[in-house]
């Protein structure tokens, strides 16, 4: 295969950095759930400067970013890191649409790393804390009609703090990775009316042929009403209004239930009427799925889909760029991946202590990917003997999560803001059909409390599956039994009868495809081989010899690390830069689809 993969500063490009249009940066519509017709795209090059961080007014920009890409990417045309003193500034002008004015205006922000605060012609909107979820302010009282100024100051210590921030390290190496900073996904602005529809909360109920829907509206009065019409592809199946404000269930008569197999999507349009005018519409999706832990006909606990046990086998996603970093290049780069797990016969992808756009997320919910989605992970930093070699040396050992130093929780602020960033996933993600999982704690980063953080979780949303703790330490709470194993063969654990087991991480064999590294030296693996035919036999004969014999004793689900290569990490299915595919997905397709059979 001829080698497409490039240097930029010594990073790793992908084949689609080169179709980037400055001027219209990731095009694609960032929120498919809540579509509306009206929309103004603000990525591209912004001014920034980097100043410290109690500096509170920007004498002077350096130069040009190209937005949404982070700070430290190669694609930002920056490429630095931010130190924990610094912050980064952003500035751009917009000019509004002639038919926006008088309307209500929304600015709306993907996601930025870490403590955002933004600014509209020299106001101060507001701050947001968090670098993962999306947040908007109104700023329909501070634009005029002319040329507006946005300005969005970003500070974010990495690893020197102890936020929710995934592998990100200033010092990457092992298993962290480089650092994300300030803007990683699309800005953009869109119009509304002044009662709008904010968000909407939709719950398919398979067993009734029901779908609750639940539509907050902003400055809703006694005048106004839902109107919902449901679509089965261009055909309308039913439709239905609100009486008196009250939520809305909706009977969807021979459904069609969604799943890995039939991704099957039902489309929404929901318009707000005030007396007789629609003064909001938007367009949705959803998918009737079910989701439930249940006893097989031999008794053991499994994970179902639709009131049937599925087998759940999907990749560990990481949902790392060599040239974006955090952020792919473009949709269709977003979307790749996905397809390939897809033809590998995977069912599932766990998407690993990091959060994607919206439109990810969808990708998974058209194609048919079940996605366990974790947490963000935060904390102080642990000392390895505890975070990863003693758990496998005595992989049985039980220490409490209520020791909040031992883990790295002492501050009761970074453990309140670990339950605020929760809340916020959830209902950032609530609607998507493919949300199968909720994964609260990897291998005890960060985590405290895990048994009440699940209490409360599994009452917020009772509709899938949740894993407190992935790997270790297990305080015995929920439906789940979650393992990671790397360095011993696979095994049934001890007295988890009343419990559903997942290998939730196992694998991580490591091939090095030369002229497709991220660096030369220092890469890492869990068990090495050195030629593609090598690496797939050895899958093949792990999966064949360890995974299916414990499918037939109750295995629920596992998830091999992992999908591609992440910067010195090569155990990948891919390479970094995605050119190179090592293992053929027909021959895991074939290898895959018979646990179907199990």
């Amino acid at each position: 295969m001829e080698n497409n993969s490039k240097k930029i500063d010594n990073i790793m490009s992908t084949r689609w950095s080169s179709g980037i249009d400055r001027e219209n940066v990731l095009s694609e519509y960032p929120r498919p759930q809540m579509k509306r017709k009206e929309w103004l795209n603000l990525n591209g090059l912004w001014d920034y400067a980097v100043l410290p961080r109690n500096q509170n007014d920007c004498r002077h920009y350096e130069g040009k970013i190209l937005v949404p890409f982070p700070l430290e990417s190669a694609l930002s045309g920056v490429q630095r890191n931010l130190h924990p003193d610094e912050k980064i500034v952003y500035r751009r002008f917009f000019q509004l649409p002639g038919e926006w004015i008088g309307k209500r205006l929304i600015l709306h922000f993907g996601a930025v790393d870490w403590l955002a605060r933004v600014i509209i012609n020299g106001v101060t909107l507001g701050e947001h804390q968090g670098g993962f979820c999306p947040f908007s302010f109104d700023i329909t009282d501070f634009v005029n009609s002319g040329s507006n100024e946005i300005t969005v100051s970003a500070w974010d210590p990495t690893d020197r703090g102890t936020q929710e921030r995934g592998k990100q390290s200033l010092k990457p190496g092992w298993i962290f990775y480089s650092a994300v900073s300030g803007i990683w996904q699309t800005v953009w602005l869109e119009p509304v009316s002044r009662v709008f529809i904010e968000n909407i909360r939709m719950l398919p109920d398979t067993d009734n042929e029901l779908l609750k829907l639940e539509v907050n509206i902003k400055g809703r009065n006694s005048n106004n009403r839902i109107e919902a019409a449901v679509f089965e592809g261009t055909e309308m199946v039913t439709r239905v209004n609100t009486i008196n404000n009250q939520n809305i269930t909706i009977p969807i008569k021979n459904q069609r239930l969604w799943s890995p197999d039939d991704p099957f999507l039902y489309k929404i349009n929901i318009r707000l009427h005030e007396y007789d005018t629609v003064t909001d519409e938007i367009d949705s999706y959803f998918g009737m799925r079910k989701f439930s832990i249940e006893k097989d006909d031999k008794g053991f606990k499994r994970l179902f889909l639709n009131n049937k046990p599925l087998f759940q086998n999907g990749p560990l996603d990481q949902g790392y760029w060599p040239d974006g970093l955090y952020t792919a290049p473009t949709d269709s780069a977003l979307c790749y991946d996905l397809q390939v797990a897809k033809k590998m016969g995977f069912n599932m992808i766990r998407k690993h202590v990091k959060l994607e756009p919206a439109r990810w997320y969808y990708h998974c919910d058209r194609i048919g990917l079940i996605v366990w989605q974790d947490m963000p992970s935060g904390g102080g930093n642990l000392k390895k003997i505890f975070q990863a070699l003693l758990p496998n040396i005595l992989p049985s050992l039980t220490v409490s999560d209520r020791r909040y130093k031992l883990f790295g929780r002492s501050d009761p602020g970074s453990r309140n803001n670990f339950l605020k960033e929760v809340k916020e996933t959830v209902d950032a993600l609530y609607n998507h059909p493919s949300i199968g999982m909720w994964v609260i704690f990897n291998e005890s980063w960060g985590q405290f409390d895990a048994k009440q953080i699940y209490k409360w979780l599994a009452t917020y949303d009772s509709s899938r599956y949740i894993d407190s703790t992935s790997g270790w330490f297990d305080q015995g709470a929920g439906h789940i039994k979650s393992i990671h194993t790397y360095f011993r063969k696979l095994k049934w654990p001890k007295n988890v009868r009343e419990r559903a087991v997942i290998i939730s991480e196992y694998g991580g064999y490591s091939l090095q495809v030369k002229g497709h590294l991220w660096r030369e030296k220092n890469n890492f693996g869990y068990k090495t081989v050195k030629t593609m035919k090598e690496l797939e036999t050895a899958y093949c004969k792990l999966f064949e010899k360890q995974v299916k014999p414990l499918i037939k004793k109750g295995l629920s689900g596992v998830v091999y690390t992992q999908l591609t290569d992440v910067e010195n990490e090569v155990n990948g299915l891919l390479t970094s830069d995605r050119e190179i595919t090592k293992i053929n997905p027909a021959n895991l397709f074939d290898l895959h689809r018979e646990t179907k059979r199990e």
